[in-house]
């Protein structure tokens, strides 16, 4: 493998550009996993990464030798270059570095692939771990697609990346859409949460087409959205409660449409 030790090196360059920028990512269509649960369940559902990035001690580690030869044996990559520890600890995006990463190509969605009756409207979620979170509780109930406004968070950031803890790739994510134009075509009820709604979400019907509307941290959802929603619905808190971290809430309403559809 090769064995890079310059800062000046393309690839170190391009990593470091595509780590620190979203507009970046965007052009040129790239992003970088971090961590060998990432880049494996990349590989288990993909496929071999555009690049591996192997720190220089790193490749004495059980786990990551043993990936190694595991790609190594079911393919013909042979894109494997190992950074030094000193470069490698420059780009990684932990205190602690993990060893490992993977430069892959940002997977393209194919729109009518996938089933719309169950879909998650992201409205300028600010904070990439609270997008991650979500995205994750999207995975493990089975919602079918993620459209994210223009004002939220890069949902292929590195922060993003390691708080979804590999749902990405379990999900057709739509980035700088506009909301307002799928929520007024969504064939199916259109709910997002409110503390002063009159009615509960475990008291809605959920096993229709659904699609849920998360807004903002602060502000929650925009006039113009919130104009297209079916009906808010409450999640019952305690009274010493104001409201709940819109991942939370996120996952609460995920679960019991799930729920409902397994009954």
């Amino acid at each position: 493998m090769q064995i890079i030790t310059s800062r000046e090196h393309a690839l170190f360059k391009q990593l470091i550009k595509l780590l620190r920028s979203n507009q970046q990512r965007k052009q040129e269509g790239f992003t970088v996993l971090d961590g060998i649960h990432l880049v494996q369940t990349y590989y288990q559902v993909y496929g071999s990464p555009f690049k591996l990035i192997i720190s220089e001690s790193a490749r004495q580690q059980p786990e990551i030798r043993s990936f190694l030869a595991q790609i190594n044996q079911s393919s013909e990559f042979n894109r494997s270059v190992i950074l030094s520890d000193a470069l490698f600890k420059q780009i990684s995006p932990v205190v602690t570095p993990s060893g490992i990463m993977a430069l892959i190509t940002i997977p393209s969605i194919n729109e009518y692939a996938h089933s719309k009756k169950f879909c998650v409207l992201l409205d300028a979620i600010q904070d990439p771990g609270n997008l991650g979170s979500i995205l994750r509780s999207a995975a493990s109930a089975d919602v079918n697609a993620i459209y994210l406004s223009k004002t939220c968070a890069d949902a292929w950031s590195p922060k993003t990346l390691r708080a979804a803890m590999g749902a990405h790739f379990f999900l057709a994510i739509y980035e700088d859409t506009d909301l307002v134009q799928i929520a007024r075509s969504f064939q199916g009820k259109v709910f997002t949460t409110s503390s002063s709604s009159e009615h509960s979400l475990f008291q809605a019907k959920l096993t229709e087409p659904i699609a849920f509307v998360f807004g903002n941290e602060g502000s929650g959802i925009s006039r113009e959205l919130m104009n297209c929603v079916s009906e808010p619905l409450a999640i019952p808190i305690s009274k010493n409660c104001e409201s709940l971290n819109v991942a939370a809430a996120a996952a609460i309403c995920f679960f019991e449409k799930r729920r409902q559809n397994l009954n």
